[in-house]
């Protein structure tokens, strides 16, 4: 049973320190918590940042390959108050992102506190406040805005036989380059973004890379016509229904890749874009990786039913000799583990609103980042929740000074 306090007993209450936030409490040193914090200085609103990692924007500082570039145009990627520098590149590098990222929390004086893994937060209902508890202290607030992002943690699957098989394995996240594959077979699980990238990467560095594929695909050119694909579709949204734009992208895409079905990547029944805006799957944009089918330098196969010690058998019955495998599979949130609450969030870790209705939650609860729109979605959480906190904290502060101001009246009476 838990004390006035809220802890199990008095141990708990003495070993770990209890700090009053006064203001939000931000959970995530990513990107999309270093703009709501920005945000929140351009409302004069105090904030406290828990990152767990040792730096800001670790899945980018941590867990990215080298030759990572963003994959879409830098006006699309740059967060609030603080646009890109002009002699950046259209699409900057890794390492300019993560320079940019870094100027951006100087900028706006963020200073995060780091090593701080949070383990648990609610909110008690008797106290009216969020208990957002570490492994240093219990932070009590107001206000608690995840933005720990849809990238927390790694998504790999579990196939028969992996735990057998006697070469390298690993994620995406630790991938770096593919110098040490040169002259060996790489089996590359998943067809995203990544997986395309790492698939070319190892191709250029004279490894044998086959690329899984076990359903569909949308591949689209990065750029069509010299203009970003992507800031082409956005441009025809918002004049043409979501189906038309799609049907025009698919027809400029085969006029600039021409047909890709033969090569084995079948395209999805729906839409690029529409299962973008409805599942949050995120279109291939092409850099190079679509010669390198086209040229056998990069072999599509379909899925994996098992691994033996130095093989790979397909789902089609197909045996590959295999030296390594890189799981491109992807990111999860990990907002269940820790938050404890179930009407704003499902169980997948994601708002159960849809976009543009899923920032903001019951009892100054938001989220941020998890628009499955990048960072420009981010970026426009990240507005909208420092406007929400900005306008009851300037209500609450003229409150606030005006019982200060009342009650040194009638003390001045006495």
């Amino acid at each position: 049973m838990e004390n006035f306090f809220g802890f199990a007993d008095h141990k708990d209450f003495f070993s770990r320190r209890c700090i009053w936030v006064n203001g939000p409490v931000i959970v995530g040193a990513g990107p999309s918590g270093l703009a709501t914090a920005a945000c929140l200085r351009e409302q004069g609103v105090p904030y406290v940042v828990l990152e767990k990692a040792d730096c800001i924007a670790s899945l980018w500082q941590k867990r990215t390959y080298d030759r990572l570039k963003l994959h879409l145009p830098k006006q699309f990627c740059q967060l609030p108050k603080l646009p890109f520098p002009q002699e950046f590149p259209e699409y900057p590098t890794r390492i300019q992102f993560i320079e940019y990222l870094e100027d951006y929390a100087k900028h706006f004086e963020i200073n995060p506190r780091f090593n701080e893994c949070v383990q648990s937060a609610r909110y008690d209902e008797t106290s009216g406040l969020w208990r957002v508890k570490t492994s240093e202290a219990e932070y009590i607030c107001h206000w608690l805005v995840v933005a720990t992002g849809e990238n927390a943690e790694v998504v790999q699957p579990d196939i028969e036989g992996l735990t057998e098989f006697k070469g390298d394995v690993m994620h995406v996240s630790e991938y770096k380059s593919g110098k040490k594959y040169e002259g060996k077979k790489v089996l590359v699980v998943g067809c995203g973004n990544s997986g395309m990238e790492v698939s070319l990467d190892l191709c250029n560095h004279n490894a044998s890379p086959s690329l899984v594929l076990r359903d569909s695909v949308h591949v689209l050119p990065r750029e069509i016509l010299g203009k970003s694909t992507f800031e082409l579709a956005v441009l025809m949204m918002k004049w043409l229904p979501l189906w038309l734009v799609d049907k025009l992208l698919l027809f400029l895409t085969w006029l600039t890749l021409g047909s890709i079905e033969k090569y084995g990547l079948k395209r999805p029944a729906v839409g690029p874009m529409q299962l973008k805006n409805t599942m949050g799957k995120t279109p291939v944009l092409d850099i190079g990786a679509l010669d390198k089918i086209k040229s056998g330098g990069i072999k599509v196969v379909p899925g994996v039913k098992r691994f033996l010690h130095n093989q790979v058998e397909l789902v089609n019955g197909e045996m590959l000799d295999v030296d390594s495998v890189v799981f491109a599979t992807g990111y999860r949130s990990n907002v269940p583990s820790w938050l404890q609450e179930s009407e704003f969030f499902s169980k997948n870790g994601f708002p159960k609103a849809a976009f543009p209705h899923g920032w903001k939650g019951n009892s100054g609860l938001y989220a941020v980042g998890f628009t499955r729109r990048g960072l420009s979605g981010a970026s426009l959480d990240a507005i909208r929740i420092a406007q929400d906190i900005g306008q009851v904290w300037r209500e609450e502060t003229k409150q606030k000074k005006r019982t200060t101001a009342c009650h040194r009246r009638c003390m001045s009476q006495f």
